[in-house]
C-alpha cells in the first residue's frame, strides 16, 4: 500500500501515542508548536480565541496559545468567543463519547471568522465521519502523523475543511505493530505493456448488453474497458441490440447471445477472462440466470446496476455463487440505492456497511458516492477522496464498471483493479477543471 495513506482509528492513534517511544507531554508540545506555526504561515496576527477542552486536545490548545502569545499575537484562552478574529478549536478530540452541544457549534459558526480545529472538529467522530450530536465546522483541520477515517468520510470531510497532516517525530515503524486495514485510496501502477505481448495477453473482456433501446450503458463500459488497456473487448447480446451497437462501434467486437445457454457456450472460451454484467442489462429473472452462468464460468466478474438489483430477492443464492469459486475476483459496484436492495442498510457508518457487505458476499464491494469505499472480504478497505461532484452524471458508473473490467482482463487482482479504477475515474474527471462533462467525454480522458 502507498506509504503515508494509512487511516488510523482513534483507538489505533492512541496506541501509536502510547508505543512510539515519545512521552505524551513531548508529543503535546510538538503538536502545539506545529499548529501554531501552521497558523502563522496562513494568517497575520489577530485577536485569537483558543477554546480548550479538558483532555489532551485542550493541552494542545494551551501550547498553541503560549507560542502565539510569545510571537506577539493577542491570544486568550476562553469559552467566550467575544470579538475573536480567529478561533482555535481545541475542545474535544476524535474519541469523543458524548454528544457535542448544538448551541456551542452554532456560536462558533455564527462568529463568522476562520476556525482551525486540532485533530478533528469537536463533535466529529473520528471513526465514522459523523457528528456526535453537533459538530464544529472548520476551515482548516490540523492533525498529526496520519489521517483518521473521519477526515475522509462524509460529512466529516466537509466539516474538516482543508486537512493538513503534520509530522511530529513519530517514527513510521510504529505502524509495524498495528493491524492496519484501512487506507486513503491513491494512485496505483497500471499493467505495463511488454515487448513480446499480444492482444490475448492483455485479456479479453466481455460486456453484456441490454435490449435494443438500452445499449448505451454497455457501450460505455465496453469502450472504457478497451481504452484502459484490455486486449480485446466483446459485447454480447441479442441480434437487435447488436445491430444498434454495430452502428457505433469499430474496435469492440460483437457476438450474439440470445439465451443463457449461448452465454455459457461463449464463456467456454477461457480466453474471455473478465466479464461485466449490469449496465442497462435489464432487471428480472433472465439477468439473474445470466449472472449465475457468468459466476459459474470462473472468469473475473463485475456485477453492476441491473445485475445487483435483479438478484436482490435472492441475495443468499448470489453470495453462494460468488463463494463457490473463492480464488476468482468478483467486484460489485452498488450506489446507495442498489446497496440497500441487496445488503442490510443499517444506520452504521458507510465504511462499516461496505466492509460487512464484502465479508458477507465474498465480493469486493465498491459502495459508490463522493466518498466511495472499496472493501475486500478479508477486512481491508480504502476510501476514495479525489472524485469531483461533476462525476454525478448519467453513464459515469458504466464507465467505471468498464474500467474495472478492463483492468481485471489484464490480470490485476480484484481489490487492486477496483482501487485503481476508482482513483483513475476521479482523476480523469478532474481533468475537466470543474466544468460539466458527459460520460462519452469522460472516455476521451482515460489514459
Amino acid at each position: 500500500m502507498t506509504a503515508g495513506t494509512e487511516l488510523l482509528t482513534p483507538q489505533q492513534m492512541q496506541q501509536v501515542d502510547e508505543t512510539c517511544g515519545i512521552s505524551i507531554s513531548k508529543l503535546i508540545e510538538r503538536a502545539g508548536l506545529a499548529v501554531a506555526e501552521e497558523i502563522v504561515r496562513r494568517y497575520g496576527a489577530r485577536k485569537t480565541v483558543v477554546l480548550c477542552g479538558p483532555g489532551n486536545k485542550g493541552r494542545d490548545g494551551a501550547v498553541v496559545a503560549r507560542y502565539l502569545q510569545s510571537w506577539g499575537w493577542p491570544v486568550s484562552i476562553s469559552d467566550d468567543i467575544g470579538d475573536a478574529e480567529l478561533i482555535i478549536d481545541a475542545l474535544y478530540g476524535s474519541g469523543l463519547n458524548r454528544e457535542f452541544p448544538q448551541n456551542l457549534a452554532d456560536r462558533i459558526a455564527g462568529a463568522g471568522v476562520p476556525v482551525i480545529s486540532i485533530d478533528v472538529p469537536s463533535g466529529l467522530d473520528g471513526l465514522t465521519g459523523h457528528p456526535r450530536g453537533a459538530s464544529v465546522t472548520a476551515d482548516l483541520t490540523i492533525t498529526f502523523f496520519r489521517k483518521k477515517p473521519g477526515h475522509v468520510l462524509l460529512p466529516g470531510r466537509t466539516l474538516c475543511g482543508e486537512v493538513v497532516v503534520h509530522d511530529i517525530g513519530i517514527p513510521a515503524s510504529v505502524l509495524d505493530h498495528i493491524d492496519i486495514t484501512l487506507w486513503e485510496n491513491a494512485k496505483l501502477e497500471l499493467p505495463n505493456l511488454v515487448a513480446d505481448g499480444h492482444k490475448y495477453r492483455r485479456g479479453h473482456a466481455l460486456i453484456f448488453s441490454g435490449g435494443k433501446f438500452q445499449t448505451g450503458a454497455s457501450r460505455l463500459a465496453a469502450s472504457a474497458a478497451l481504452k484502459i488497456g484490455a486486449g480485446l473487448v466483446t459485447i454480447g447480446g441479442t441480434a437487435d441490440a447488436l445491430f444498434v451497437h454495430a452502428s457505433h462501434l469499430t474496435a469492440v467486437m460483437l457476438t450474439e447471445t440470445k439465451t443463457t445457454n449461448d452465454l455459457i457456450k461463449l464463456l467456454a472460451d477461457k480466453r474471455i477472462n473478465a466479464v461485466c454484467i449490469g449496465p442497462a442489462a435489464g432487471i428480472g429473472p433472465k439477468t439473474t440466470k445470466n449472472v449465475k452462468a457468468i459466476l459459474q464460468s470462473g472468469a473475473a466478474v463485475v456485477l453492476d446496476a441491473d445485475a445487483i438489483t435483479s438478484c436482490s430477492g435472492n441475495s443468499k443464492q448470489l453470495f453462494s455463487w460468488i463463494q463457490n469459486i473463492p480464488n476468482r475476483a468478483v467486484v460489485m459496484t452498488p450506489h446507495e440505492g442498489e446497496f440497500a436492495r441487496i445488503f442490510d442498510n443499517s444506520p452504521a457508518s458507510k465504511l462499516e456497511r461496505a466492509c460487512a457487505a464484502a465479508k458477507l458476499s465474498g465480493a469486493i464491494v465498491i459502495l459508490k458516492g463522493a466518498d466511495t469505499v472499496i472493501a475486500h472480504p478479508d477486512g481491508r478497505a480504502k476510501i476514495n477522496t479525489n472524485a469531483p461532484p461533476s462525476l454525478a452524471t448519467a453513464g459515469s458508473g458504466d464507465v467505471l464498471a468498464g474500467m474495472i473490467t478492463g483492468l481485471l482482463a489484464q490480470g490485476m487482482g480484484g481489490f487492486e483493479a477496483a482501487c485503481a479504477a476508482v482513483w483513475l475515474h476521479g482523476d480523469v474527471a478532474l481533468k475537466f477543471d470543474g466544468s460539466i462533462f458527459t460520460a462519452e467525454e469522460l472516455l476521451t480522458k482515460i489514459p
